[in-house]
């Protein structure tokens, strides 16, 4: 699978990357989580609502949330468009950030007071138009247990959920609830497109970027590479094992098809049903054998046309 009609995705997974190895060289992860005591309520940091979702903390979460978005995000794109993606993004992000911001204020006295840094809302988001819009291309059992192809997926995702309790799962539940909201069209959300100015703008400045995202070309060839010079020698000195028998020498072949004549015995020589045919009729046939009449091999030929004549003969003879 490539990244071909997926420019949005492979941007989200390249920027995600880029932004998490930074945040890591630079030292700053300390300000990419979202807390409300005491960033928010005390400090007033509301910028924390979304730089969160700029990156993750570890090299874990993020290598998870690509291998999820490679296999999920791709797809979306494809079946939703280049642009109702980026849109369905954009809401979906901050449906979540919002959704994220109640739930601390509503949830923080019974232990919901940190959410970890990451798109972890995004891409449960996603997560959930996967589930629901691509089938699943085939099915096995575990142990007794029916899976599908997208059982991995979802394992994947449910690691991701459980990393950091119970903010982590707060994020997958309120990415999940966003999704679901925006499928429902709830105030008409489908219909939201980023302005066009903001599509040219970026299709012409970060799509270069981003390079080729054709897939690489198939090969048409039928026939294989040829061999390096190097396995052409070591071929040359192996020794040749065949089963065939040698061919015999000039010398020894004439001596061998006499005897070979000599040898055959009277009903294996060339033609022999023909030639006792022939015998029959000029009456040089051996003793005991009758001769079949022209009716009785036309009829035999009428019941039996896939046979051929000289079998008919015989069996005519050996009645």
């Amino acid at each position: 699978m490539s990244f071909e009609h997926a420019p949005v995705s492979k941007g989200l997974m390249v920027g995600i990357g880029l932004t998490s190895i930074l945040v890591s060289v630079f030292d700053v992860k300390h300000y990419f989580h979202l807390q409300l005591v005491p960033h928010i309520s005390r400090h007033y940091q509301y910028w924390r609502l979304g730089v969160h979702h700029f990156a993750f903390s570890n090299s874990s979460d993020l290598f998870i949330a690509e291998i999820i978005l490679y296999n999920i995000a791709v797809q979306i794109e494809r079946q939703f468009g280049t642009l109702k993606f980026a849109s369905f993004a954009v809401i979906t992000t901050l449906l979540a950030t919002l959704l994220e911001f109640i739930s601390l204020i509503f949830f923080h006295r019974t232990g919901l007071n940190y959410i970890p840094s990451g798109p972890s809302a995004l891409i449960f988001s996603i997560l959930y138009q996967y589930s629901r819009i691509v089938p699943s291309a085939y099915t096995f059992r575990i142990f007794g247990l029916p899976l599908t192809n997208k059982s991995f997926t979802y394992v994947f995702a449910l690691q991701l959920a459980v990393s950091y309790l119970p903010g982590s799962a707060a994020a997958a539940l309120l990415g999940v609830l966003a999704g679901q909201i925006y499928r429902s069209d709830l105030a008409n959300l489908k219909g939201y497109r980023i302005p066009p100015w903001l599509a040219a703008l970026a299709s012409r400045y970060l799509l270069p970027l981003l390079g080729s995202l054709r897939p690489a070309r198939r090969s048409n060839r039928a026939l294989p590479d040829p061999p390096s010079e190097a396995a052409s020698r070591q071929n040359e000195n192996e020794e040749v094992i065949t089963t065939a028998r040698p061919a015999p020498s000039p010398s020894t072949a004439a001596p061998r098809a006499r005897v070979d004549a000599s040898q055959r015995q009277p009903d294996q020589r060339p033609g022999g049903v023909v030639r006792e045919w022939v015998d029959g009729l000029t009456g040089r046939s051996q003793p005991g054998i009758r001769i079949p009449t022209d009716a009785e091999i036309t009829q035999l030929t009428t019941m039996f046309p896939d046979l051929q004549r000289d079998v008919l003969v015989g069996t005519l003879q050996r009645r």
